[in-house]
């Protein structure tokens, strides 16, 4: 067997990608979620201390979506998936040790 029957092989056991449309809707949602973070600048001051919260759950959604959508990878390894978890855990972790820091939690 020659690498180009190989290379053929491989690419016949790809997933299929997603349609167009399907990416317009994900646009869609990840325009929504942005208008509601930019909505939340401007109820501020009625959110008060579930500002943050509220802002970092919609980036992980964001963030989620985008991973596993555009970067396909709901149809990669696991161990990829793993990783990119892993690794929004880690920034989210960083960012609330850092508002912690300055006193953003405290009354």
């Amino acid at each position: 067997m020659s690498h180009t029957e190989t290379h053929a092989e491989h690419i016949d056991e790809e997933h299929d990608h997603p349609s167009d449309l399907k990416y317009v809707k994900i646009a869609i949602v990840l325009a929504a979620i942005t208008a509601a973070e930019v909505v939340t600048f401007y109820v501020e001051d009625e959110l008060g201390a579930l500002l943050a919260p509220i802002l970092i759950v919609m980036m992980i959604v964001k963030f989620g979506i985008v991973a596993a959508e555009f970067m396909h990878l709901r149809y990669d390894s696991n161990l990829l998936t793993r990783v990119f978890v892993a690794g929004i855990v880690l920034a989210v972790g960083v960012y609330i040790a850092a508002m912690t820091t300055f006193h953003y939690f405290s009354s």
